[in-house]
């Protein structure tokens, strides 16, 4: 919100002088930001660069599609388990799936049953 009789060019200037730069950031497609369990997904944003004093800040503008994020589990893993074990590919998935991936413990799981 810009103070009262400003208008945005005059609150460049403003910026401007105090060291703080602005720009569009053109012909954005997709922004994504992902975290441990969540990934944000921004299509067609509008993004802004602010640097201020050698900061920048980054703002994002626009409706995101939140997907939770899973761990893929490798292959090599699951074969190993399987070759440990005696079990089925999708029963050593299952396993490592439970134990978010620890083998060992995952072995265990499986011999105990």
């Amino acid at each position: 919100m810009l103070p009262r009789g400003m208008n945005p060019k005059q609150m460049n200037q403003m910026m401007r002088k105090l060291g703080i730069n602005v720009k569009d950031v053109k012909n954005v497609e997709k922004v994504i930001i992902q975290t441990d369990t969540k990934e944000y997904v921004f299509s067609d944003a509008e993004v802004t660069i602010m640097n201020a004093q050698g900061q920048k800040t980054f703002q994002i503008v626009g409706n995101p599609v939140i997907n939770s994020r899973k761990e893929e589990i490798p292959n090599d893993d699951i074969n190993l388990i399987v070759d440990q074990t005696g079990k089925t590919f999708e029963e050593a998935k299952e396993a490592l799936e439970k134990t978010q991936g620890d083998i060992a413990e995952a072995i265990l799981l499986l011999t105990q049953q």
